[in-house]
């Protein structure tokens, strides 16, 4: 426990330049524990009680008004994951995994909230909906970028734009494009990455396909069953091609590991062309690098019931079925990134309106992540068992133990560095919740009456 704590001492010290004050610098490590901290409700008031400050406004200070660079801090992050998590000799190489979470929130105040659909709830709601980017490699995964997602609605209304202080240059993006600008920023950096994978909100962007491609990485990418693919014998829906498949077109193989044991599907490949590689304008440099390489139709049909899911697939280099299909597994992690941010770092507790703080508060929730995945990756494996995986104990006779989980560790970290607070201090903060909620229902009462004929 005491390398734990070591590591988060030298990942706040990575980060602290980037604070102009000693203030901040200090608290951004109380603020980071107390996202890591087993609270009932993880924001700036609980942070704060539990940092042992008197007031949550050094916090909130902190998520708005501190000076210190957000955008470095990210670039920090990335770093510390590229040299933790990555191997420039791992032979399969490091995946970029792209997708977006919705987070349902009130009112319509809030930087991008509207009503929309978000994945989180499955349908339609009022909510705030980001684009994550994770770093997915053998040793472990981690998120190293993310981007607000802002309607229309909110680009297009100046004044809503300046209550929230969104900057002047922010314009509409679709998601696409926000994935696309954090890829760029990635590779940019010299990241160790060979893969890019996500589902079909980015499969069937030609641009974004383009990107990739012009960046020399592989990708598998979803796409709906109706997405039409050019091959031999026309121009065809991807769901046409796949029934039109011989038997001896599907080859048996796992897409990596689940909670269950290991994911098997029926799996095929068809090679196509994708015309986003080859329209490039003749005569650039990014056109030749854009044109190289094999595309493919992959498509993966369920064992149990036959039914299908589909992909762009690209490579710049020879490769087997198999790493193709690696890849597509991997796209999972960033599900997996999802529950874990939400659940153990506080990821969409945020109760912050404004796009300076969400930056702020993201960037800390996917540090503190970042933590517990580096130090999950580095955990020392359990003491084997004598050969048998369905033994529940070793051949000295102990319990056989399953690796550390980001869980176990957050769960024994803060455990480490829980500090207890006097009743003083317990009461002191009862009172405080208690004020504020009174003059928030007075405030609520006034209005009210204020509106009344």
């Amino acid at each position: 426990m005491d390398r734990w704590q070591r590591e988060f001492d030298d990942l706040v010290m990575r980060i602290g330049p980037r604070f102009a004050r000693v203030e901040p610098r200090r608290r951004v490590a109380a603020f980071l524990t107390g996202l890591l901290a087993e609270l009932p409700r993880r924001n700036c008031w609980t942070i704060a009680e539990h940092a042992g400050e008197q007031h949550p406004r050094g916090m909130q200070r902190l998520l708005s008004d501190a000076v210190w660079d957000e955008d470095g801090v990210r670039d920090d992050l990335r770093d510390y994951i590229s040299e933790h998590l990555g191997d420039p000799d791992d032979r399969q190489g490091a995946v970029l995994v792209v997708d977006e979470t919705g987070d349902v929130k009130k009112g319509t105040c809030t930087v991008g909230v509207q009503r929309q659909y978000t994945g989180t709830a499955g349908r339609i709601e009022n909510s705030q909906v980001a684009v994550y980017l994770t770093y997915a490699a053998a040793r472990g995964y981690a998120f190293i970028d993310r981007e607000l997602y802002l309607p229309t609605a909110w680009t297009q209304d100046a004044d809503r734009r300046e209550a929230a202080g969104v900057p002047r240059d922010v314009e509409f993006a679709t998601k696409p494009a926000l994935a696309r600008a954090m890829i760029d920023r990635a590779v940019a950096a010299g990241i160790s990455v060979a893969w890019a994978a996500g589902d079909e909100v980015y499969g069937a962007d030609p641009a974004l396909r383009k990107a990739l491609a012009g960046h020399g990485l592989g990708f598998v990418l979803a796409v709906a069953k109706s997405h039409r693919f050019t091959t031999g014998i026309g121009t065809r829906r991807a769901v046409d091609l796949a029934v039109r498949l011989p038997r001896s077109a599907w080859q048996r193989l796992s897409a990596g590991a689940g909670a269950k044991g290991p994911r098997w599907y029926h799996w095929a490949l068809i090679e196509v062309t994708d015309p986003a590689l080859t329209s490039s304008d003749t005569g650039s440099d990014t056109s030749s690098a854009v044109a190289a390489g094999t595309n493919w139709l992959l498509v993966r049909r369920r064992i149990s019931d036959g039914q299908y899911a589909f992909y762009r697939a690209h490579a710049p280099w020879p490769v087997p079925l198999a790493e193709l299909v690696r890849v597509a597994g991997v796209r999972w992690k960033i599900e997996e990134s999802f529950a874990g941010g939400k659940e153990l770092t506080a990821m969409d507790e945020h109760q912050v309106r404004t796009w300076t703080s969400w930056r702020r508060w993201t960037v800390l929730a996917m540090l503190a992540h970042a933590f517990l995945s580096v130090t999950t990756a580095a955990a020392a494996p359990p003491t084997p068992s004598d050969g048998h995986e369905d033994d529940a104990t070793t051949a000295a006779g102990r319990p056989a133990l399953i690796p550390l989980t980001r869980n176990e560790i957050r769960r024994l970290f803060t455990t480490t560095v829980r500090v207890l607070r006097t009743l003083e201090h317990r009461l002191h903060w009862s009172q405080w919740r208690r004020h504020h909620q009174a003059v928030a229902r007075a405030s609520h009462h006034r209005r009210r009456t204020d509106q009344q004929p």
